[in-house]
């Protein structure tokens, strides 16, 4: 359930269509339910040709299994948010082969600003003055959250327009995508945790693939529960492209590690997760200063000067 990254092998896929309230109902709760390393959603918005922010627009949520799944026990589950049709939708099986291919046939190169990220396959993309990025396609999770990831690029390129941050973090890095698109254009290393070790891996193997093996500073915890990330007022730029509702989660902690002086770039919410999100950091004294928005997905740039901070119950 991480931006940027599959289960290594993929058996089963249930594809769905439902409103966009749906959609985030299913995101929230198997994020909750199923292990990030077996299981990850995927839920976009079905283009039409008309823009539009409403609930009840068409959605497309697939949800992918590294195994077969209880058939009966999934569909219990999602039942109750989704209906019926959850009954006579079939769970398809992947053959391997094809997966590797659907996986080189859905990571598109995406370009945000000079960073490029793109596939092995896709080399003959890159300019002479991009920053590119190379994922390894078949660990690639491109379908729906490409608009999470080049949201946040564009978030970044601007701050880079305005200043150059010296300490930055990535939350929840996934694949490592934002930390070294940061890190090969500042020229300084960033720190970069997951809750998977597995994700921390892969985003170790692509450092070394784009030729930054000592760009990333890796940790393995939950959110800033690390040394190397739980240092208070440090960090002028944290990026956390994860889910609606660890994000709120993780408000105190974020607001509580960034400087007086910090930039916040979150992702991986929907667009009508958005006001919850932001009253969330709100509260910590983080104002919204810009928004965006690409596939359906929201980009926020938050940074000091909200609300004060609510103070901690003594317990």
């Amino acid at each position: 359930m991480r931006e940027g990254l599959l289960p290594s092998t993929v058996a089963t896929v249930l594809e769905l269509s439902t409103s966009g309230d749906k959609a985030r109902a299913l995101t929230e709760l198997l994020g909750e339910v199923f292990d990030p390393t077996e299981t990850a959603i995927s839920a976009f918005e079905i283009e039409s040709g008309v823009t539009t922010l409403s609930l009840n627009a068409p959605w497309k949520v697939e949800i992918y299994f590294a195994t077969h799944p209880d058939e009966a026990a999934v569909r219990d589950m999602l039942r109750p948010i989704v209906g019926a049709i959850v009954d006579t939708t079939p769970f398809a099986t992947v053959n391997q082969q094809d997966w590797v291919a659907a996986s080189l046939d859905g990571l598109k190169p995406v370009r945000a600003g000079r960073v490029l990220v793109h596939g092995a396959h896709d080399r003959d993309f890159v300019r002479v003055n991009d920053v590119a990025i190379e994922i390894e396609a078949a660990l690639a999770f491109g379908t729906g959250h490409h608009g999470t990831t080049a949201g946040c690029l564009l978030a970044l390129d601007a701050e880079l327009k305005r200043r150059r941050p010296r300490h930055a973090i990535d939350v929840g890095t996934g694949t490592g995508i934002l930390a070294l698109a940061l890190a090969k254009q500042i020229k300084r290393k960033v720190v970069a945790g997951d809750i998977d070790a597995i994700a921390v891996e892969v985003a170790a193997r692509n450092a070394g693939v784009n030729h930054a093996p000592h760009a990333l500073d890796l940790y393995v915890a939950p959110g800033l529960r690390h040394a190397k990330a739980d240092r208070p007022r440090h960090f002028d730029l944290v990026f956390a492209n994860i889910l609606a509702g660890p994000l709120r989660k993780l408000a105190p902690s974020i607001a509580a590690v960034l400087a007086d002086d910090g930039v916040v770039i979150l992702s991986g919410l929907l667009e009508m997760d958005v006001a919850g999100v932001v009253s969330a950091y709100r509260h910590q004294g983080l104002a919204l200063a810009r928004r965006s928005s690409r596939e359906g997905w929201a980009t926020l740039v938050m940074k000091r000067g909200g609300a004060a901070a609510r103070p901690r119950r003594l317990r």
